[in-house]
């Protein structure tokens, strides 16, 4: 499961290094018992969500989704609720990218404020085109406002998986660096951007992704 230490004004929640990171309801209670701590904290503050495995996050649990289809609306209102809150948070939010970030992994990391990917391996890629699953409308206008025009049509039209270089040429990521710096550099950029984790912060966020926010906190039907 996830796990929580703090560095003065920076948290580093650790994924686990052993899993794929799926979106499974235990590890989302994980994640979301983090940003409740984070979250409540005062003054500067800042996030970075570490990989050290293989896989940063591969995204939906579709295996743990098509034995409970019965919970399919709220479990989708669950990750959308996860992601609207990383995109929306005051708090400062650092991705680093150490593995393969898959689908709604990929959707999480595009809702941190930055993201600093491993230069010599793993792939970012959105690949829901070639696994026959629709965009959630909450999700398109997330990944919509967050990337350009081109970038976004390329990457959910294709599921094209983007290596380190070509993520920071599309603007999928905000930086590289080698393995055993990717979350140095993550911490380093979180803890310069700490002090502007006020809460004006959140309420230009609530602005500036207005329609991703309302899209994402709308209720999925089921």
């Amino acid at each position: 499961m996830p796990e929580l230490t703090r560095d003065g004004d920076v948290f580093v929640l650790r994924l686990d290094a052993d899993s794929e990171n799926l979106f499974h309801p235990g590890w989302l209670g994980a994640v979301e018992r983090a940003l409740d701590e984070v979250e409540a904290a005062e003054g500067p503050c800042a996030l970075v969500t570490a990989g050290e495995g293989k896989y940063w996050s591969n995204g939906l649990d579709l295996a743990w989704l098509m034995a409970h289809g019965d919970q399919y609306a709220a479990y989708l209102d669950r990750v959308h609720a996860l992601l609207a809150r990383t995109l929306a948070s005051r708090v400062v939010t650092v991705a680093a990218l150490t593995g393969h970030t898959f689908a709604a992994g990929a959707m999480w990391a595009l809702a941190h404020d930055v993201r600093v990917m491993r230069a010599d391996r793993g792939w970012f890629c959105l690949p829901e085109v070639d696994l026959g699953l629709p965009f959630q409308p909450g999700m398109t206008t997330l990944i919509r406002s967050r990337l350009t025009p081109a970038t976004a049509h390329e990457a959910m039209t294709t599921g094209r998986r983007y290596p380190a270089p070509e993520a920071l040429a599309s603007g999928l990521v905000d930086a590289v660096a080698a393995a055993d710096e990717v979350v140095t550099e993550a911490v380093t950029r979180a803890r310069a951007l700490a002090p502007k984790a006020v809460p004006v912060r959140a309420e230009i966020k609530e602005g500036l992704y207005a329609e991703a926010l309302a899209a994402l906190r709308t209720a999925t039907k089921a």
